[in-house]
């Protein structure tokens, strides 16, 4: 199932969200499905990259450049290391993240809350996911 995924994050100065294509192996029938789905699908997404060298550096757009420049902090999104993911892990960790309100999971604008009701989701469906953490050592 192909679905439209967009991941904000509370206190970044750029308001701006992207939706982002993901596909998934399976219809999700539940939120926790669809949270595990995701999970494993991106776990899957980095051992591919990491798998095909698309850890190099790239050169950046303008636009990259410039929410970098606003935040003060320049990153080329390089993977130093050659740790691939285990996905069974990320979907549990992501799982527990969900547990403990580290991120918020909405379709459309309708707010996802119980992990185990039963969920429908349609095509032109975007599903957004909030983190509600900002990471240590980070005074932006």
């Amino acid at each position: 199932m192909d679905v439209r995924i967009t991941i904000r994050q509370l206190g970044k100065k750029r308001a701006e969200m992207q939706a982002v294509p993901c596909t998934l192996p399976a219809v999700p029938r539940t939120l926790r499905q669809l949270i595990t789905l995701m999970a494993r699908a991106g776990a899957e997404g980095y051992n591919a990259r990491l798998q095909a060298g698309e850890n190099r550096i790239r050169p950046l757009t303008e636009g990259q450049l410039t929410d970098m420049e606003a935040v003060g902090k320049m990153a080329f999104g390089v993977v130093y290391g050659e740790k691939r993911a285990d996905p069974d892990k990320a979907a549990q960790d992501a799982m527990t993240s969900f547990g403990d309100g580290l991120f918020r999971v909405f379709r459309n604008a309708e707010e996802l809350t119980d992990p185990d009701a039963p969920l429908t989701l349609a095509p032109d469906d975007e599903i957004t996911l909030i983190r509600l953490t900002m990471l240590a050592g980070s005074i932006w």
